[in-house]
């Protein structure tokens, strides 16, 4: 059964041209990624051409500077968008959020001439990209990474192994973090790596439970040179950077979330008001009506503290603690309400007849990307109380 063309959310947008914006996002929905997103992702097929129709609408560069080819919007607009392609498919709108981080350490931390030179191809240019910063032996302890850069004249050389890459093998570049220099966090450097260099090869994408559209797999540099000029930011700085684009990250990655839980509950909803048992709709029973109505509940909560954090970087002031936050609560909040989207269907919501089963399936990932739930915790008790004691 064809995926369902998601029922429109009211949005609270600051601007007529954010309107416009998400209206926008909703014809591509419901033109380009709805009617196709089962098929697709039961066929295992990765939507390039919706990314390319994405970068051609702008909306793959949002919340970047207009100079360089992005869309000029807040934090608060750029989230409900992902959250309406969530909604749709979470291969694109996991895919808009991973581009968009791969796209921020040269975006924040470049040089005028580097962001002059890769920025407008990156963000309006058609291009793709991946976030290398994860690895097959430092997951959660990403500051004990392993790949190495090694200076060679005006050039560095690469070589290790990224592990759990987003968009890995189709990607046209890929932010890296390497290690130049001693053990920790201090010994870490961002690189813009493009994905066509000589020595950088993909291994085959994992077999995933969910979103199977999405290519994930390892990806090995095996002596790969890049210029010098490719260094985002100074030396030792690239921790630094990779913290803070996870912090924006975690944001996607929430409002990805409601978009899932949202969909979830559209169904749900749906189903009960045209299932008929004993006589009636499934929806006349009480049971059930509180059911989504708790559903119903975590999704506007979860909607609300993401845009809380967004406002709180959108204003310049400090959100990471807030981001953890909306990570955890939205995507706990999404297992549970794709879980309990399958209950309300019952025994056709253990079927892929509809799509509940598979958005409870996606929705388990959103726990573990970008820093598990457990991470999330430590994050925020470390705001709380201080780093732990040793």
């Amino acid at each position: 059964m064809p995926d369902r063309a998601p029922q429109p959310v009211d949005r609270q947008l600051p601007t007529e041209e954010s309107r416009d914006l998400i209206a926008l996002v909703r014809d591509v929905v419901q033109g380009e990624i709805a009617p196709r997103a089962a098929e697709e992702e039961e066929a295992g097929h990765f939507p390039r051409e919706v990314f390319s129709v994405l970068s051609e609408a702008g909306l793959l560069g949002l919340p970047y500077d207009s100079a360089h080819g992005g869309g000029d919007q807040p934090y608060e607009v750029y989230l409900q968008v992902l959250e309406e392609l969530a909604a749709a498919r979470l291969t694109v709108g996991l895919g808009v959020s991973v581009h968009t981080l791969a796209c921020h350490g040269l975006a924040g931390f470049g040089t005028k001439e580097q962001q002059a030179e890769h920025l407008p191809a990156m963000l309006g240019g058609g291009l793709l990209g991946g976030y290398c910063l994860s690895e097959p032996s430092s997951g959660s302890d990403a500051a004990s990474l392993r790949t190495k850069a090694v200076r060679d004249g005006d050039d560095w050389v690469i070589t290790g192994t990224k592990a759990w890459i987003t968009h890995g093998g189709v990607a046209d570049f890929y932010t890296v973090m390497a290690r130049t220099g001693a053990e920790g966090p201090r010994g870490v450097t961002a690189f813009l790596v493009p994905g066509d260099a000589r020595g950088l090869t993909a291994a085959a994408p994992e077999k995933k439970m969910g979103m199977k559209g999405s290519p994930t797999a390892q990806i090995h540099f095996d002596g790969v040179r890049v210029p010098d000029s490719r260094r985002i930011g100074e030396e030792g700085q690239g921790f630094t950077i990779a913290l803070s684009a996870l912090d924006s990250g975690r944001l996607g990655i929430a409002a990805c979330a409601v978009g899932v839980a949202q969909a979830a509950l559209d169904e749900a909803v749906a189903y009960a008001r045209e299932r008929r048992q004993f006589g009636r709709p499934i929806a006349d029973f009480q049971g059930l009506r509180f059911l989504l109505a708790d559903m119903a509940t975590q999704i506007e909560a979860g909607r609300s503290l993401y845009l809380a954090a967004a406002r709180l970087r959108d204003a310049g002031r400090p959100f990471s603690r807030q981001a953890a936050m909306a990570k955890l609560f939205c995507t706990d909040a999404a297992m549970k309400v794709t879980t309990d989207a399958v209950q309300v269907l019952g025994g056709y919501g253990y079927t892929a007849d509809f799509p509940v089963e598979r958005y409870m399936r996606e929705a388990k990932v959103l726990q573990i990307v970008e820093g598990t739930n457990q991470i999330q915790r430590v994050v925020i008790a470390r705001h709380l109380a201080g780093p732990e004691s040793r």
